[in-house]
């Protein structure tokens, strides 16, 4: 929220924060599913046959269109997330919030290239691209996703939902799925499989709340100064 004057406070920066959470949310779910889809792990991975499915490989396609977007909105959620908690949060915590932010970021894009290696090995004939090449590339992109870029969104959550409980910007419930999901990220995601689309889902909800609970509110009429 901004000051404009005594009293008076402009609400669009939560509200734009809570669309800009809920559209990530989605946008990283999708893509995700994508490049699960398009790149499998398991039984298939063992053999790059599988990728030469043109369906598989317009999933990759269309997940590392997707990716972009998510980084996009995903930085201006958190800026958004900023200025409306504004000069209140712990220095030490908008630090850590930021950073895991930018981190996050970062590495899904790095997970996004090393897919997009991935798909540019596979032969436009139909015909299995080199193992080697493969087996790196794909290894590569989840060691990024579910390592790297998967750590950097539970520090993400964990700050988030300190700073909201302490400012009281979040309600019971929502912080401690902030945690909840910070734990799984950090135990599970490189083991279990679809794992990090908890993070998403905490997004989505956060995103969600911040929305309606700005929406309840009504900002006051005045001169800018």
């Amino acid at each position: 929220m901004r000051q404009q004057g005594p009293g008076q406070q402009v609400l669009e920066t939560p509200r734009a924060a809570g669309l800009a959470g809920v559209v990530f949310a989605l946008l990283l779910a999708a893509a995700i599913v994508l490049v699960r889809l398009g790149i499998p792990q398991g039984a298939d991975a063992t053999t790059a046959r599988g990728f030469t499915d043109a369906g598989r490989r317009d999933a990759v396609r269309a997940a590392l269109a997707l990716v972009p977007f998510t980084g996009i909105f995903f930085l201006w959620f958190v800026g958004a997330v900023r200025a409306h908690i504004g000069e209140s949060e712990d220095r030490f915590l908008a630090t850590v919030f930021l950073g895991s932010g930018l981190v996050f970021t970062a590495t899904l894009f790095g997970a996004a290239a090393a897919a997009g290696a991935v798909l540019s090995v596979a032969h436009p004939a139909g015909t299995a691209p080199p193992l080697s090449s493969w087996d790196f590339g794909r290894h590569v992109a989840y060691t990024l996703l579910t390592e790297y870029a998967m750590r950097m969104a539970a520090v993400f959550a964990c700050s988030m939902s300190v700073i909201g409980h302490r400012l009281g910007l979040l309600p019971r419930s929502l912080t401690l799925l902030g945690f909840l999901t910070a734990v799984i990220l950090v135990v599970a995601s490189s083991n279990v499989p679809w794992a990090e689309l908890v993070f998403p889902a905490w997004s989505l909800l956060l995103g969600g709340h911040i929305f309606r609970a700005s929406g309840r509110a009504r900002p006051r009429t005045g001169v800018d100064v």
